[in-house]
């Protein structure tokens, strides 16, 4: 019975995949108007949908706290009103960017008459899993549809309902316009997702976004490439010449501003020069936020608070939890950050323009900051629209992915009868290779 059920979905979901695959053929090739028109009427159905969409998400959320699920997923879980706004406003955003589709990279004469163009194009198929987060879903089909692409979802369990009411109002948005609904898709089963990993031949490209469990499970088991991050483990230095309340601000902020954010900061290292009037003061606020400090000895010789452990340094919390360290110069930050980091975001608050500057050339990270919160590590703090995941992969796209992250590129070649035996041999003709 097992084996059936899973032969079915399997059936079901190829199924899916290649009408998804020909509405995104057609989506590829569309106007830009036409897909600019389409996330207009996404907006608008959005809003129209706020209603059933707000009440879809507070039926999730009950339900949640009845099946008791984790603080930090519940937060992400929980859409409300202000959050719903902002993802609606972050649709019409992404309508006003550049269209990255039909971008010509490179425009070359090769000989004469012979001209290459490198032009940019829609990836195919995208294949997102997320828990919970329904404004996830949003925001990356704005920038499926912007980029032409089309987009299988399949939400957490416990944001059924909420995803549901969305693509809902998203169909009926684009019933309106000349983009095909079955651009965008929803799965909604666990069984499903394993289906659908093994879709290589009709699924271009997986975007996990979850736990740092859940996306090495995704990348453990596709063959499709996976743009995504396992850890979000972020840093935060306080330098010897930190100013303390602009040090103070950024951390708070950085810790307590969203803790369940995979760009809060879980570490925070501090130079010993400054430690005993920086940390103090420190405590005193993170304290009175709720925030649970975790130190080493040596911090612990200026705080009162619970020794950290090694496994502390290598935890996301992804809650008001911090772990405090104290080290001796900006090498041996460096080296703590580049050792523990997940290449996500780590930043340094420093007054010294050269450690500053070392710090942002040494650190192995897809974000580094100055004098700033981590928190600005997201595609719509970008300018990017919205963010479709945040990739901490050294081969691009790395960072915050918006719309360039979702198209590749093909190499265009017209000649006049132009064949390859003229350019060899003994007598073989010089290419010109001129940019035009």
């Amino acid at each position: 019975m097992v084996t059936i059920a899973r032969e079915e979905t399997s059936s079901s979901l190829t199924q899916i995949a290649q009408q998804t695959r020909q509405a995104a053929s057609k989506l590829a090739v569309s106007s830009t108007k036409e897909r600019d028109r389409a996330i207009e009427a996404i907006a608008t159905a959005l809003e129209a949908a706020a209603p059933e969409i707000l009440a879809a998400n507070q039926a999730d959320c009950q339900a949640a706290e009845t099946d008791g699920i984790p603080k930090p997923l519940y937060a992400r879980l929980k859409l409300g009103e202000v959050k719903l706004k902002a993802a609606i406003a972050g649709v019409k955003d992404v309508g006003q960017l550049t269209d990255p589709v039909g971008a010509v990279q490179i425009h070359r004469e090769l000989d004469e008459g012979l001209i290459l163009d490198r032009v940019t194009c829609p990836l195919g198929v995208l294949g997102v899993i997320f828990e919970a987060r329904p404004d996830a879903l949003i925001q990356i089909t704005s920038l499926a549809i912007k980029s032409g692409n089309g987009v299988i979802l399949k939400g957490g369990k416990e944001a059924t309902r909420s995803c549901q009411a969305i693509v809902k109002a998203i169909h009926q948005g684009l019933e309106k316009t000349n983009v095909d609904p079955a651009a965008v898709q929803l799965l909604t089963t666990r069984e499903e997702i394993k289906a659908l990993l093994k879709l290589d031949k009709y699924v271009d490209l997986i975007i996990p976004r979850g736990s740092n469990s859940f996306i090495r499970y995704v990348q453990e088991n596709t063959l499709i490439p996976v743009l995504g991050h396992a850890d979000g483990i972020c840093h935060l230095y306080i330098d010897k010449t930190a100013q303390i309340d602009k040090a103070i601000d950024i951390t708070v902020d950085s810790k307590t501003q969203y803790p369940a954010a995979c760009n809060s900061i879980e570490t925070l290292l501090v130079d010993r020069e400054i430690a005993s009037q920086f940390l103090p003061k420190l405590a005193a606020v993170l304290q009175e936020k709720q925030v649970e400090l975790r130190g080493d000895e040596k911090t612990r010789e200026f705080i009162d608070i619970s020794p950290a452990t090694e496994a502390d340094w290598g935890t996301e919390y992804c809650d008001l939890i911090l772990s405090i360290k104290i080290v001796d110069s900006l090498d041996e930050a460096i080296a703590h950050v580049n050792t523990y980091g997940s290449k996500h975001t780590d930043a340094i608050v420093s007054e010294d323009p050269i450690a500053a500057t070392t710090f942002l050339d040494r650190v192995d990270a897809s974000s580094v900051f100055h004098n700033c919160s981590t928190r600005f590590s997201d595609g719509f703090r970008y300018g990017f629209g919205a963010e479709v995941g945040i990739s901490t992969q050294k081969m691009p796209p790395r960072g915050p992915v918006g719309l360039e992250g979702l198209v590749t590129y093909k190499y265009k070649i017209t000649g006049n009868g132009h064949v390859a035996a003229t350019y060899t041999g003994q007598n073989a003709k010089p290419f010109t290779h001129k940019d035009l």
